[in-house]
């Protein structure tokens, strides 16, 4: 399949990225809800620490359970599971007053990084790459960072674009913070 990416087309997926994160921290929730398509998957796998198979970090008699990956499989447990659907119930219940890990709402500040575009796997898609470091500070000592790398699949619709799957990696295993409140 031909590159059929521009100049044009990796700024403007820049561009649409960065005014994601203006949108998460203004909490402008509703309007980035419109950044995503129906058929949406949204989710966060989980992280381990395993050893690969020429670790001699450790030795143990059976070779076969080293394990190569050390983020979960598309079939398996994961921090976040979503669709746009639950999305929309999450935004709605920020609004309720019964959000109570958002009560006091958090500041957040998501900054997005590293940004590379190519070709998704048909020639309507877009696939994006994106580091990010997203601070959460809430109430008075409330402080989290996370941080990770994003893969989403884009494609137009109504000649927008709209992010279809989005897969987020946080690079610790252990997450530290009190809850997931927050969007990525």
């Amino acid at each position: 399949m031909p590159n059929l990416i521009t100049e044009e087309t990796i700024r403007e997926v820049e561009q649409f990225l960065y005014r994601e994160a203006r949108l998460l921290d203004s909490r402008r929730f509703s309007e980035w809800l419109e950044f995503f398509s129906e058929d949406l998957r949204y989710w966060m796998p989980t992280r381990s620490n395993r050893y690969p198979v020429n670790s001699k970090a450790i030795s143990i008699l059976d070779a076969s359970r080293y394990e190569e990956e050390e983020v979960s499989g598309e079939d398996e447990l994961a921090f976040m599971e979503e669709t746009k659907k639950t999305l929309e119930m999450r935004v709605a219940r920020l609004g309720t007053g019964m959000a109570w890990a958002e009560d006091p709402p958090s500041r957040t500040r998501h900054i997005i990084t590293n940004i590379e575009v190519e070709q998704g796997d048909t020639s309507d898609q877009l696939r994006a790459y994106s580091n990010f470091v997203m601070y959460r500070n809430r109430a008075e000592r409330d402080e989290d960072f996370y941080v990770g790398s994003r893969e989403d699949i884009m494609r137009r619709e109504g000649g927008q674009l709209r992010i279809s799957y989005r897969k987020i990696v946080m690079d610790q295993n252990v997450l530290l913070a009190k809850n997931i409140s927050n969007f990525f």
